[in-house]
Order: structure tokens, then C-alpha cells, then sequence
């Protein structure tokens, strides 16, 4: 009889991981999130029985959200920091970076504006208020309306790095929550810069040259366009061979996850 049972709470514990495989929760960047919810419903059509949700709530909470277990992949267009990777010790999940793909943060203004290149400085000193009039770069005589992300995208966090040096936006500066949020700002107001993944750049605004290199998968990838960056998928510890987790989070490495992030806009890291 205690064998039985034994064989039969056996039999429990494989089902019940087996349905936890059976099911991948994302959540994290909203530049990340358009390669997520491809690969996913690629996934999913492939394998019926596993249900994939996908959630943006930017990056640094996609990272709370692995160190707090409640999702098995945390997208992210930044690496994580030492004190995420802290809090993480602290709860024992051991976080795992995949490169998924590479991104450009292309600078975009609306398709009116006649400015058609800036150096990384004067991006900087437009966002840092000391250029304020488009008339002094090149442009019309208005003054210069300022997005930016909100301060806990990845986004932002990278522009903050290679553009910014770390300093204080201006105070008049708008903040909005996604790519998507900032392209349809910059393509209704004509005065407006903004910046955004290249996945997200198209025609209804316009990418500019940044110290004179066009941001596209080439320059992106030759590392010649000067505002470039990994993006990522972190999972707890490097997933079992084999399974649900590894086989999503190793899509990016055939053929199919490669044309996949081309056709979204992003650059992929193999070439097949």
C-alpha cells in the first residue's frame, strides 16, 4: 500500500512539472516584447499544448519579475544591473542572459523636419536643454519639443549611457511608456525628437544619421552606428535541454527565429 502510494504521489509530482513546463510566462521590455509575442505564437503554433503569455512592463520590471519568480523569461533591451543581480542572489534565482537580437536606437523626428544629421553631442545637448531651437541645427525656427521614455525602460537606460553620460534631462522634457507611444508623439508634432528601437522606426517618422552613420541592420551590426545595443532574454539558471523554456528561449539560434527578427526590424545574431 505505501508503495503504491509512493508510485502514485510520483506519478502527481511528474504531472504537475510537466504542466508547469507546459506553460512560459514573459514579461519585461517593450522593445524586446514585438521578438517575444512572434516567437511565441511561432511556438505555440508548433506546440499546441504549451500556452505562452507575453506582458510589457518594461525592463527593469521584467527583471523584478524573474527575481520575484512570477515569469520564467524577463525580456530585456539592457543587461541587468549588479544590484538586480543582488536581489536576485538573495531570493536564490541565478539570472541567465540569451542574446536574442541586436537593436539601434535610431533618433527620430517628425517626416517634415528638413534637419537630416546630428552628432551624438548635439543629441546630448538637446536632450540636456542647451539646444532648445531647431533653427540652431539646421532646422525651422521652433523650439524643440523633447520625448523621451520613462526612466525604467531599458531604452532609456541605454540612451541615459551612450548619449547622455549619465546628466539630467531637461525639466520640460515629456516622458512616454513605449516605442510605440513615442513614434506616434513624434509623428504628430512637427518640432518634436524623440528616439525609439529600430524595429519600430517607419515611415510615418524620421530616422536621422547619428555623426553621420544611417541607423539600419547593417551599421548596427559592423558596430558603426554609434547608439547600438544587445537585447535579451534572462531565464533562472540555464534551462533544461530539451524542454519547453529551452527550446523558446533558443529560437533566435535557426533559421526560422533569425528571419523572424529581420522581418520585425531588429538585427539577428546568426546568418544563415
Amino acid at each position: 500500500m505505501n508503495k503504491m502510494l509512493m508510485n502514485a504521489l510520483g506519478a502527481a509530482a511528474v504531472a504537475i512539472t510537466v504542466q508547469a513546463q507546459d506553460k512560459i510566462t514573459i514579461d519585461g521590455s517593450t522593445t524586446v516584447g514585438p521578438i517575444a509575442k512572434a516567437f511565441a505564437e511561432y511556438f505555440m503554433a508548433a506546440n499546441p499544448n504549451v500556452n505562452i503569455t507575453v506582458s510589457e512592463s518594461g525592463s527593469g520590471n521584467g527583471a523584478k519579475s524573474l527575481v520575484n519568480n512570477t515569469c520564467d523569461v524577463a525580456d530585456m533591451s539592457r543587461p541587468m544591473k549588479e544590484s538586480e543581480f543582488k536581489a536576485a542572489a538573495d531570493k536564490g534565482i541565478q539570472p541567465v542572459a540569451h542574446v536574442v537580437a541586436l537593436d539601434g536606437l535610431a533618433v527620430v523626428v517628425h517626416p517634415s523636419n528638413p534637419v537630416q544629421d546630428l552628432t551624438v553631442e548635439q543629441v546630448r545637448k538637446i536632450y540636456l536643454g542647451e539646444i532648445s531651437n531647431w533653427k540652431d541645427i539646421g532646422g525651422p525656427d521652433k523650439a524643440i519639443v523633447v520625448i523621451s521614455r520613462d526612466t525604467n525602460s531599458g531604452t532609456y537606460e541605454t540612451f541615459e549611457d551612450r548619449v547622455l553620460e549619465k546628466k539630467k534631462i531637461r525639466e520640460d522634457c515629456e516622458y512616454v511608456g513605449s516605442n510605440g507611444a513615442m513614434r506616434q508623439r513624434v509623428q504628430s508634432t512637427p518640432a518634436a525628437i524623440g528616439y525609439a528601437g529600430l524595429g519600430f522606426v517607419d515611415k510615418t517618422v524620421k530616422a536621422l544619421k547619428v555623426n553621420g552613420i544611417y541607423p539600419s541592420p547593417e551599421t548596427v551590426q559592423t558596430g558603426e552606428y554609434p547608439i547600438a545595443r544587445p537585447l535579451f532574454m534572462y531565464t533562472n539558471g540555464y534551462p533544461q535541454l530539451g524542454s519547453p523554456l529551452y527550446r523558446f528561449v533558443t529560437i533566435h539560434l535557426t533559421k526560422d527565429g533569425q528571419e523572424m527578427v529581420e522581418e520585425i526590424g531588429f538585427v539577428p545574431v546568426t546568418a544563415y
